[in-house]
């Protein structure tokens, strides 16, 4: 696997490509002199963790023949505070599903996902307790 970046401005803004060749905007915050440009690098990772376990999810119910209608994720994190590197010290995801699921079967694949699967969160589970919860709505679409 490999990417590169690409310096766009003469401070953090850069543009990311994968083996995809789809760009994905980086930048620092205004308080270093980023300029609000791309996603910072650390919610990069808070990113991929919600889409690897995303992907892990969804091969799993589909798997077992459930009806996915809907399907959101909200990630929250703390990091280390006045430490340097400052990285994430607990991460909570929480699963939006909407669809004539079975709740046992979600509860199932999101535990799967985050203690087997999911390759993004295992490198997490070295700094960070992750923690998860979830909510079927049965008519959400």
């Amino acid at each position: 696997m490999q990417v590169n970046l690409k310096r766009i401005d003469q401070d953090f803004h850069f543009e990311a490509t994968g083996t995809s060749g789809i760009a994905v905007n980086i930048d620092g915050s205004p308080e270093i002199g980023g300029h609000n440009a791309g996603a910072r690098p650390m919610e990069l990772l808070l990113m991929g963790l919600g889409g690897c376990s995303a992907i892990d999810v969804i091969q799993i119910l589909k798997k077992q023949r459930q009806q996915i209608d809907s399907f959101d994720i909200k990630v929250d994190a703390e990091r280390e505070s006045g430490q340097v590197p400052s990285v994430f010290k607990s991460i909570h995801v929480h699963f939006i599903l909407g669809g004539p699921l079975e709740a046992e079967k979600v509860r199932k694949a999101i535990d799967l996902s985050l203690e087997k699967y999911c390759s993004v969160a295992a490198i997490l589970y070295k700094t960070a307790t992750i923690t998860h919860s979830f909510e079927v709505n049965p008519t959400a679409s």
